[in-house]
């Protein structure tokens, strides 16, 4: 089983390079972010025409996420990171596909900080934290999978101080993944290259992408029970080098039957 997560940065204008990636990966299940899309402009039939089911929460303008199935319909379990029913930001989506709790994440930026937008960052981190330990005490085999908006390490960003005032890498940021990560889930892309520098995401200025000035935003965690069924990971980095590309690459692992 081929899990992918993809932040596609606006599902209909990059839909022709969505379709194409889904064509060559065949991921199993794709997990969309930042769809920037309300739910009726969603490629419902596109997809669908592809070999996909899908479930999606859209947004106009901003986030939106989704959750695609190769052959098959996701069974929608949650639209909404619970914690905080004021929030109505189209961040999280989950469903079960072929017996596994997937979910499609897209956790917030956080910039400009200190302010409001940092402090709803790590306030949603922690909704995260606790929802996935609920998650994981239910023993069912879970893929928490999305754009996490977080530098885990230093090692995950190019040499660089532009970034040092960034949300994206401050301190209390990856507390709040290693807080996650401690409660039991393996980080896939780190357990299968342990050593390597990895980025996922590459800003359209400054040329970043052609100098590989890279961080590494998007992860796919494993509950425990689906530690022992990793066979695989990585990043298709070619697809951030296509004409129109998204500035993510989209992230898969793969588990063993």
């Amino acid at each position: 089983m081929k899990i992918a997560t993809f932040n596609i940065n606006g599902v209909n204008r990059r839909l022709e390079n969505l379709l194409a990636w889904l064509a060559t990966a065949e991921p199993d299940v794709a997990c969309l972010q930042e769809l920037k899309a309300t739910d009726g402009q969603f490629p419902k039939s596109a997809i669908e025409a592809a070999g996909y089911g899908a479930v999606w929460r859209g947004q106009a303008a901003w986030n939106g996420v989704a959750i695609l199935a190769r052959g098959s319909e996701p069974i929608l379990t949650r639209a909404e990171l619970p914690g905080d029913p004021s929030d109505t930001q189209s961040r999280y989506i989950e469903a079960a596909v072929n017996g596994i709790l997937i979910t499609s994440l897209y956790a917030p930026n956080g910039n400009p900080r200190p302010g409001p937008k940092f402090d709803y960052k790590l306030a949603w981190h922690e909704r995260l934290r606790l929802h996935a330990a609920e998650l994981l005490a239910t023993g069912l085999p879970v893929v928490l999978a999305g754009d996490y908006n977080v530098v885990p390490e230093p090692r995950d960003i190019y040499p660089t101080r532009s970034y040092d005032d960034n949300a994206l890498v401050q301190p209390e940021s990856r507390a709040a993944f290693r807080r996650l990560l401690d409660q039991g889930w393996l980080d896939a892309l780190r357990k299968v290259y342990p050593e390597e520098q990895l980025f996922t995401f590459w800003d359209y200025r400054r040329n970043r992408w052609q100098r590989d000035a890279g961080l590494r935003l998007d992860h796919i965690l494993l509950s425990r029970k689906l530690t022992r069924r990793l066979s695989g990971a990585g990043i298709e980095r070619e697809v951030r080098g296509l004409d129109g590309a998204s500035d993510h690459a989209p992230v898969w692992t793969t588990l063993r039957d």
